[in-house]
């Protein structure tokens, strides 16, 4: 098997010696690339995070920025990760020469103070400079111009959300977004920009071993699902956002980790008559911006998921693998009545979701099985809405998630499914609440009285986020908040 390797700002280097469990972030600053900096060590800074050659949604490459922090070195085997450091124009010494647009709108605008965490901003910004689908409005605008969408959309395109997972201390954030709202488009001869109309490299088959460890990519599933037969105690890791953190701050280690980011059994979306089903191993960028909004729950969800860095990695796969209470996409895919794909050495089965969980961080997914796929069937319900109330809009742990669907048809609800978070150790359904609903008028009273029965689902606790009071108040409020925002549109 090829020595693992990896390619750095167009060099390619060994990843040996490096532990299996050395981040991207480490093993960049070991070589001398101290732009990518250490901040949280969780994935909430920004401080360390990195361009990597990702198959694009629009191109077939797309430029997508992660958290370096997060990344085992290990999984980028055969891949290709930009800098700050490498995103400036050399010469053929290496020298800089010129700064990359991006570097430059930051300098003139202001954008950096002590620069601790500018090299991440810069390259958050890169990546959402180099997203193919950016359509600028009025590209010579100046930042302050009235022709922007929104207060969160730039004259050129720019999302601000490709900067919610990167923090600032001391500059503020509007220079920033002046710098942001005022990049041009890439030019004809910009090396990075030309990368995407070439496709990414192929994951490498990896079996990477130092210090009594190994890090595993089987290259098909049937290999995958063998390897955890054969090896139990293994980590499974997608985007390893959770996993990352384990390693960082509680010191975990693995003597085996087996990754399943690349599987491309794991990475399909499909759209049928009956049914969607989403690989268990795409992002939720990657969901997102293949759905483009035609799941408006998911719409809703994804914008208030972590941060784009987050989403980025982040995988439907390794979000119900872990378990977690509080993780956003299950009161979604509860609401969607959605179904889970197991898969291992002797086959697959299908598992609803609302069976899924047993008790907090447990399910009934047997040794040796993974998460394949997602699916929900189709139609959808037309009134749907995603409540998330945590101490910040975004990129924040919910103390409490409601996801609804409802059909409503004659002013009568005809279905009602209501999904869960932060109230219980597992996710849940609302069960009493959706049977006070479904058969009763879309009435004042009807949700008036259900959000009642809503507000004692669950056996909620208080912690550091929110008092178990205030968990079930919150949701009594969302379904009374749901009727005030869609009575109008259903009437209509």
């Amino acid at each position: 098997m090829v020595a693992a390797r990896i390619t750095v700002n167009g060099k390619e280097t060994p990843i040996a010696p490096a532990a299996p469990h050395t981040t991207v972030l480490d093993f960049l600053r070991d070589r001398g690339l101290t732009g990518t900096k250490e901040g949280c060590a969780e994935g909430e800074c920004g401080a360390c995070s990195v361009l990597v050659a990702r198959p694009g949604v629009n191109k077939p490459t797309d430029w997508v920025a992660v958290n370096a922090c997060l990344v085992p070195v290990a999984s980028l085997d055969g891949q290709e990760v930009i800098t700050s450091e490498g995103l400036a124009t050399v010469d053929e010494s290496g020298t800089p020469t010129a700064l990359h647009p991006v570097q430059e709108e930051m300098a003139v605008r202001g954008g950096s103070q002590c620069g601790y965490c500018t090299p991440g901003f810069i390259c958050s910004m890169a990546s959402e400079y180099y997203r193919p689908d950016r359509c600028a409005h009025a590209e010579s605008a100046e930042p302050s111009d009235s022709a922007h969408a929104d207060a969160e959309h730039g004259p050129n395109g720019f999302d601000l959300h490709s900067l919610s997972g990167n923090l600032c201390r001391c500059t503020g954030y509007r220079p920033i977004r002046d710098a942001a709202f005022a990049v041009g488009s890439p030019t004809e001869d910009d090396v990075l920009a030309q990368r995407r109309d070439q496709a990414p490299p192929e994951p490498a088959a990896t079996e990477y071993t130092q210090d009594d460890s190994v890090f595993l990519r089987p290259g098909t599933l049937a290999e995958a699902v063998q390897l955890l037969r054969d090896r139990p105690e293994a980590v499974v890791v997608a985007g390893s956002t959770d996993w990352g953190v384990e390693v960082n701050i509680r010191s975990r280690r693995a003597g085996c980790v087996v990754a399943v980011d690349r599987l491309s059994e794991l990475r399909g979306l499909k759209v049928e008559s009956d049914h969607i089903e989403i690989g268990a191993a795409l992002t939720l960028t990657e969901i997102e911006r293949r759905l483009d909004g035609s799941v408006p729950l998911l719409a809703e969800l994804f914008p208030q998921f972590a941060s784009r860095l987050i989403r980025n990695s982040a995988t439907f796969g390794g979000n119900l693998g872990t378990g977690s209470p509080i993780g956003d996409s299950p009161p979604v895919l509860l609401a969607l009545e959605a179904s889970l794909v197991l898969a291992d050495a002797d086959g697959e089965r299908e598992v609803p979701l609302a069976d899924y969980f047993t008790g907090y961080r447990q399910s009934v997914r047997r040794p040796g099985e993974l998460i394949r796929a997602v699916r929900f069937p189709l139609p959808l319900s037309p009134v749907t809405a995603f409540h998330k109330i945590a101490k910040r809009r975004f990129d924040d742990i919910s103390s409490v998630a409601v996801a609804f669907a409802l059909d409503i048809e004659d002013g009568i609800v005809r279905k009602a499914r209501i999904g869960l978070g932060g109230v219980a150790a597992t996710p849940i359904r609302a069960l009493a609440t959706e049977a006070a609903l479904e058969g009763k008028p879309w009435s004042a009273q009807t949700v008036e009285a259900a959000a009642e029965v809503l507000k004692a689902q669950g056996t909620p606790m208080s912690d550091h986020r929110a008092s178990a009071g205030y968990r079930s108040a919150m949701l009594g409020q969302s379904l009374l908040k749901l009727y005030a925002e869609t009575t109008e549109a259903v009437s209509s």
